[in-house]
């Protein structure tokens, strides 16, 4: 009656009429959750806390052991051992494949709680953990994921990690999951409405899911899609004095994932208004100015303390109409606009892929270290632009990735790729500098003939707008390789998995279960 389907350590029995949800595509997912979680009990886990001498909801589980072992020379090895103390949530468990792995993957596991609303599922995670020898750790519940979490806060019952992956958009489940979630605690949190999130037909249904809309037709419409499933989350958390901090952001195929931390700290909370902007995207060129909603200034007190000033931010960075192109602008937001990743963790999931993983296991490996290699390498600015975009505007033939970072680099702008998308760039340097250093390539290779292109064109009123660059630019802009375009370059050039083929004919999001 089953087939019997095998990924990382766990073995799963699937009827061969469907009747639960499962994705093999996902397991890109699953492998990236399970370094992840382990890369979070590496460097926040309740021991390493405990040492620091930190008070912790669940501090007990997780207290060292030691015991002496006498040695053949007569002297004495302490040895010190974790017990298991992570306390693991899946509210929405469908399989129960993501639980059992999580048990059968990660050390200092102590309970998971495998979570659904459907019976049938529930008696396939029963089924699953009986097989795969777990009953001590993974617990089959049906529930509501929302009641489930709410009655555990209010028995003061919380978990270390709270993994949340969905059919669609976790909104509403956010807010449980802050109220359960553990100090220090790990939240996995995915969202597959990408239609929404990041498409360009629904602003209105965007807005009462997640608070803001996204940069609608924009290259960078999948990092926008990212802040705002962030801004969500750290509005969610700052009703409970508590906020947040990315330790990873990724746009992963037909979904988003983000792997954040939630601390209890009402003095980051003050943060969450200079940590949340709206942007002003032109609807002609594409150029786009970010405005941040809070103003943080640095004051030093009569006693030579130096603390920060909280006030409103000043505004608009534009006008009513483009200065590059005329085009109208469009309101975008309010998103996250603080940074995406963790540096310090991004390395230590890298460490843990490279030297505890292995490929028979870990079918998605490679995957994972150009993914994350990208991810640990972009600028902290928020969003991206194409030069193919930027091209089609100005109509002339697409330079070099390495001709456009070489251009802004020799202007003293740095410059990075993305995990989101490919042949696409980062940059700190503003739209204006942009805007002149594709001018002055497509001028200084005869690449433009204004007098065929139409006068209205976008592209033809930057070209013949004078107000793009200085004399000063002028003299510094040069095309050559640099620091800039050859750090990039060597990027690009290393022997990575960096964007993800379709792994199989017809792949992508499944419909519901029957």
């Amino acid at each position: 009656d089953y087939n019997i389907i095998t990924e990382g350590k766990a073995h799963i029995l699937f009827p061969e009429k469907e009747t639960v949800f499962y994705n093999p595509i996902q397991q890109f997912n699953r492998d990236l959750s399970v370094t992840c979680i382990k890369a979070w009990d590496n460097l926040y886990g309740i021991p390493k806390q405990t040492r620091k001498g930190r008070k912790r909801s669940l501090q007990s589980p997780g207290e060292e052991s030691s015991k002496k072992r006498k040695l053949e020379d007569g002297s004495a090895e302490t040895q010190t051992s974790t017990r298991p103390y992570i306390k693991i949530l899946e509210a929405l468990s469908a399989t129960g494949l993501r639980a059992i792995r999580y048990a059968h993957e990660i050390p200092n596991v102590k309970e998971i709680v495998a979570n659904d609303l459907l019976p049938a599922a529930v008696e396939s995670i029963k089924k699953n953990v009986e097989y795969n020898k777990v009953e001590k750790i993974v617990k089959p519940n049906l529930d509501d994921a929302n009641v489930l979490m709410y009655r555990n806060k209010s028995t003061n019952t919380r978990y270390h990690v709270i993994d949340l992956d969905p059919y669609g958009t976790a909104t509403p489940f956010i807010d449980a999951a802050m109220q359960t979630i553990d100090d220090e605690g790990l939240m996995l949190v995915t969202c597959t409405d990408l239609s929404v999130l990041a498409g360009n037909g629904y602003p209105e249904k965007c807005f009462a899911l997640y608070g803001g809309t996204n940069l609608a037709g924009h290259d960078a419409t999948h990092e926008s899609a990212l802040r705002l499933v962030l801004n969500l989350l750290g509005q969610s958390a700052a009703k409970y004095k508590k906020s947040i901090e990315p330790l990873l952001s990724l746009s992963i195929d037909f979904y988003v994932r983000v792997f954040i931390k939630v601390r209890t700290n009402p003095t980051e909370v003050k943060n969450l208004q200079h940590n949340t902007m709206v942007t002003y995207m032109c609807s002609g060129c594409g150029s786009y100015h970010n405005q941040r909603l809070g103003r943080q200034t640095k004051r030093e007190s009569k006693k030579g303390k130096e603390y920060l000033k909280y006030s409103l931010a000043q505004g608009p960075p534009v006008n009513v109409r483009c200065n590059f192109c005329g085009g109208a602008h469009h309101i975008v937001g309010p998103m996250y606009a603080g940074s995406l990743h963790n540096e310090e963790f991004i390395n230590e999931v890298l460490r843990i892929n490279k030297e505890e993983h292995e490929d028979e296991v870990y079918g998605t490996r490679k995957r994972i270290e150009g993914m994350l290699t990208l991810a640990k390498n972009e600028l902290e600015t928020p969003f991206y632009f194409t030069p193919n975009r930027v091209s089609s505007v100005l109509k002339f033939q697409v330079p070099s990735l390495k001709t456009v970072v070489a251009g802004l680099g020799s202007l003293g702008y740095e410059c990075s790729l993305t995990h989101a998308q490919p042949s696409s760039l980062k940059t700190n340097a503003p739209w204006e500098t942009i805007w002149y250093v594709m001018k002055k390539y497509c001028t200084d290779n005869k690449l433009c003939n204004l007098e065929k292109m139409n006068k209205n064109s976008f592209g033809y009123k930057i070209l013949t707008n004078d107000d793009i660059g200085s004399k000063e630019s002028e003299s510094k802009l040069s095309f050559e390789p640099n620091d800039q375009s050859g750090r990039v370059e060597k990027l690009r050039k290393l022997k990575i998995v960096r964007y993800q083929e379709n792994p199989t004919k017809n792949w992508g999001p499944k419909a519901r279960p029957q």
